[in-house]
């Protein structure tokens, strides 16, 4: 990306946008947490062995709230990790980006997902900017894709005049 390039207000994605990614975002989660709990099942009944089964089963709440945001943290840095987008973020055609649009790096997702475990980051969004604590604090911003593309073209477009093509 050039070096004179910056996110602003009017590529982000709006707050409407964020709370779709959200609820989209909790299918997937909770697909997989079921998914993984069944599988356990399955294989008990398979097996004849209840480990797993009795190892979900006896949890404690404490437990189990680590379980599931294990595995929630796990879905946005693989998701976001590889691709810079998640379900949600694909559907709204949304993506995340640092503030001179690259990629975050991984050491960035992970800081963003596990600052989602922040209580009432959530809320975060009702502030001016709709700016979640996990974007502010990992210095990520949600874009959306096509306003980011088009402002990134026209700022390529500024930055080539005057530069003599060979």
């Amino acid at each position: 990306m050039g070096n004179n390039f910056q996110i602003t207000e009017d590529v982000l994605a709006s707050k409407n946008m964020r709370f779709v990614n959200y609820l989209i975002d909790l299918v997937p989660q909770y697909a997989i947490v079921y998914g993984i709990t069944y599988l356990f099942f399955y294989i008990g009944e398979f097996t004849g062995n209840y480990t797993l089964n009795n190892f979900l089963a006896e949890l404690s709440t404490i437990q189990n709230y680590i379980y599931t945001y294990t595995l929630m943290l796990g879905y946005y840095f693989l998701m976001e990790g590889l691709t810079n987008k998640t379900l949600g973020k694909y559907v709204t055609k949304t993506m995340v980006v640092l503030s001179n649009g690259d990629k975050p790096s991984f050491s960035d997702i992970l800081k963003r997902s596990f600052c989602r475990l922040i209580p009432f980051d959530g809320l975060s969004f009702l502030g001016v900017n709709g700016k979640g604590w996990h974007d502010s604090i990992s210095k990520t911003y949600v874009v959306d894709v096509n306003k980011f593309e088009e402002r990134k073209k026209s700022q390529n477009e500024i930055d080539q005049i005057g530069i003599l093509q060979k």
